[in-house]
């Protein structure tokens, strides 16, 4: 583990455990989660060749449309399926967390994890985009429920949240480089902060649950992890003569969620096991990539002896 792993695991669990224990220190960011994602957003581009988005090569197309396929329809479908036979009050919420968008932060938790950004990227427009369609129409069609997802609102949100920051960086690679050097220098202690405020304003939210059911927390931080588990398996098995960066890059697409949004609109139309639920994924969303970057290096060191040896 490198010594910036093991600062990111410190400052998430702190930050988290602060939210909870002292939900007022929290309480003032919770409106400003948005502005704190297109920041990570902001640092995550600073390392990104936007002129990869426009690849339109056969395998990079084919790529893509595989890893939507499996994001927004068979993982959700699936995966709600188990959760009935296993976990039923779960079953509702299982299907919410899988099958929304790739998360606005993946492309910065790419970085983290020397994953390729630009098909992480890819995956949170196409996806994003797709999601007021794919969710309702599975929670319809599974459930038997209808929730609007307003087609609007998601684009104004991706808009925001996504090119603002992408147009920032564009702007400021041509009028004031070196700003930006400055800056990318000092990336990783800006994104530490920004993970702190993400973590207080998300866990001050659901203090007092915490200490109300504490039961169902641990049964929602088990799922959550097991969960993120499968998403990473199901990317690893997807991509098996794919280097390393875009096994990661399937990875993170899969496993990285917009779990802050599943919390928002899931409290207006189920009961509370849902948002609990996305927001409890919260500890797989930064702790897994530690171990996820070791196994997926260790794969890569002993399909290289392989390699070597056949």
């Amino acid at each position: 583990m490198r010594r910036n792993d093991l600062i990111m695991l410190v400052v998430v669990f702190a930050s988290m455990a602060v939210a909870v224990m002292e939900p007022t220190l929290g309480t003032p960011f919770q409106p400003l989660l948005l502005y704190f994602m297109m920041m990570l957003l902001f640092l995550s581009f600073l390392r990104i060749d936007f002129g990869a988005l426009l690849e339109t090569s056969f395998p990079s197309l084919r790529r893509l449309g595989i890893l939507c396929t499996i994001k927004l329809l068979v993982l959700p479908v699936g995966l709600y399926w188990l959760a009935l036979m296993i976990v039923p009050d779960y079953a509702i919420p299982v299907l919410l967390l899988s099958g929304i968008s790739t998360g606005v932060v993946a492309p910065f938790m790419a970085g983290l994890m020397e994953a390729d950004g630009a098909t992480v990227l890819r995956m949170v427009i196409v996806t994003t985009v797709l999601v007021p369609f794919s969710l309702p129409g599975l929670v319809k069609l599974l459930v038997g429920a209808e929730i609007a997802i307003p087609l609007g609102a998601m684009v104004r949100m991706l808009a925001q949240i996504i090119f603002l920051p992408m147009v920032a960086v564009l702007i400021g690679r041509r009028l004031c480089p070196g700003v930006l050097q400055t800056i990318l220098h000092w990336q990783f202690p800006f994104s530490m902060i920004l993970f702190a405020l993400v973590n207080l304003a998300v866990f001050s939210r659901y203090s007092s649950f915490f200490f109300r059911h504490p039961g169902q927390i641990l049964m929602s931080v088990a799922i959550a992890y097991v969960l993120s588990v499968l998403y990473y398996l199901a990317a690893f098995a997807l991509t098996p003569r794919e280097e390393r960066s875009q096994r990661l890059a399937a990875g993170v697409s899969l496993a990285i969620l917009n779990n802050v949004l599943v919390i928002v609109f899931s409290s207006e139309f189920f009961g509370p096991l849902a948002p609990t639920l996305a927001a409890m994924y919260m500890f797989p969303f930064f702790t897994m990539v530690v171990p996820v970057k070791l196994v997926a290096a260790r794969i890569e060191k002993h399909t290289a002896q392989r390699t070597g040896t056949s």
